[in-house]
């Protein structure tokens, strides 16, 4: 295949697909009805962004080796319709992602949280010490120019391995796709409410996934996580190998982590006991992979997070801002406690938007209760445009304050809410951190900015 067309080609993992064929040296072109940055500038920059905006069923012909389909696109896109009738070739993009690495050790990173962080862990630490990697990733990691590298030559991949749908046409989870060699489980909390109706269906996939590993492989697992572990004490299969994780043995001295491993104490950059256990995992991939103990404590003090996880926007000697993608409730009470734990001195300040289809639903709200209480003051914000986008019943700020347990601020415009926060950081505020979460972006705000009038430029 050298000559691929990408339908919904701006969508986050199709564009660094297409970036990663291009650079492969295939003939790539798409389409799409609208494509944002940063998307839009990346495509730019190779050459591969659309002359115009829209569907071409036109330009689909049979000279296309493979057509790769967005989730973006629908099931009557004319560009898919036009595919169909010629008889091509069309692929899902973790399809097409398993076809390119079929002849690989595939590490597939799944779980309800942490998989970034763990991928990116897992990369950075095979980077340090020199192994050739093909993979793919769902956020922007420091040194990575595209999340997504096709080759040759790598003998090994490693993906992010997200438990949505996979096409308008292939209602699996993309994690099914990729039949891993060695597969992560980092833990398991209800999402995605609009696919996976209840827990039970949720916890299913993860139950297929872990059949879905090849035999001879390994299953990495987080033991800390009772959910998981039913998951893996139900598997009857005995060819693959088990490695269990769990908390480690570490310490905060003087706002500084340290992490106890089988190499000795390591200085790290990142913080927050889920991020010691996301440590674990990559670790256990890592030494399956043949990384020594000494070469991965050495490579992953100088691992520094993944965009938007914990993510430092601005600091002072006595207040820090940061961002994080948390936005499921497991999500938002972790990145609290690791933020409280790493500053026990100072207040925090932590905002979290209700923005997934999951978040936004009436009865899923509950499972929120709870999730922001350790924060000194907690701020939620909705978007009641949002939520008519999504064609959800609408929300009170009542219901959502409810629903947390009380003890929260709810704002339904994003203006009033930076207001808030500007006047809960005057001038000369020490002590106190902001922590923004979410997977949107507050409709608009900028956080980098924020931060600079809150802090000042130090």
């Amino acid at each position: 295949m050298k000559r691929v067309h990408f339908i919904a080609i701006g969508g986050s993992a199709m564009h660094n697909l297409a970036i990663a064929l291009h650079q492969k040296g295939y003939t790539v072109t798409g389409s799409d009805d609208e494509i944002f940055d940063p998307a839009r500038s990346r495509l730019a920059s190779y050459g591969l962004l659309p002359s115009e905006v829209g569907w071409h069923p036109e330009r689909i012909s049979s000279e296309l080796d493979a057509v790769v389909l967005g989730m973006h696109a629908r099931k009557d896109n004319p560009e898919l319709l036009r595919a169909q009738e010629l008889g091509l070739k069309i692929y899902s993009y973790p399809e097409f992602l398993y076809e390119q690495s079929r002849n690989k050790t595939r590490v597939v990173i799944g779980g309800s949280h942490g998989k970034t962080t763990i991928t990116a862990m897992i990369l950075h630490v095979l980077r340090q010490v020199g192994m050739d990697t093909d993979y793919m990733v769902g956020a922007q990691l420091k040194g990575f120019d595209v999340m997504v590298r096709l080759s040759e030559q790598a003998r090994v991949m490693v993906i992010e391995g997200d438990e949505y749908l996979t096409s308008p046409i292939d209602p699996r989870p993309k994690f099914h796709l990729y039949k891993p060699n060695v597969a992560v489980i980092s833990g398991i909390a209800w999402d995605h409410v609009n696919v996976f109706p209840t827990f039970d269906v949720y916890k299913e996939q993860f139950t297929r996934f872990v059949d879905l590993v090849e035999a001879n492989g390994t299953l990495v697992y987080c033991a800390a996580d009772p959910q998981v572990c039913e998951v893996v004490d139900g598997c009857q299969r005995t060819d693959i190998t088990r490695s269990p994780y769990n908390v480690p043995n570490y310490r905060v001295v003087d706002g500084q982590t340290l992490l106890m491993l089988p190499c000795g104490e390591v200085s790290l950059q990142v913080f927050g006991r889920h991020n010691m256990l996301n440590i674990m995992a990559a670790y256990y991939v890592c030494r399956r992979l043949g990384v020594s103990d000494e070469a991965f404590g050495t490579a992953i003090a100088s691992f520094e997070g993944a965009g938007k996880r914990l993510e430092l926007v601005k600091a002072t000697s006595t207040c820090a801002v940061y961002k994080d993608f948390a936005h499921a409730p497991s999500k938002l009470k972790a990145t609290v406690a690791a933020v409280k734990e790493q500053y026990a001195d100072r207040r925090l300040v932590a905002c979290m938007e209700l923005h997934t289809f999951s978040s936004l639903s009436a009865n899923f709200l509950k499972h929120y209760e709870g999730s922001m209480a350790g924060a000194d003051v907690a701020l939620v914000y909705f978007s009641p445009h949002a939520i008519q986008l999504k064609r959800l019943p609408a929300l009170n700020k009542e219901l959502v304050a409810s629903a947390f347990g009380g003890g929260v601020e709810v704002y339904d415009d994003s203006s009033a809410l930076v207001e808030r926060v500007k006047a809960l950081f005057p001038r000369g505020t020490s002590h106190s951190n902001l922590l923004m979460m979410s997977s949107g972006n507050f409709d608009g705000v900028d956080i980098a900015q924020l931060a600079v009038e809150l802090i000042g430029e130090a």
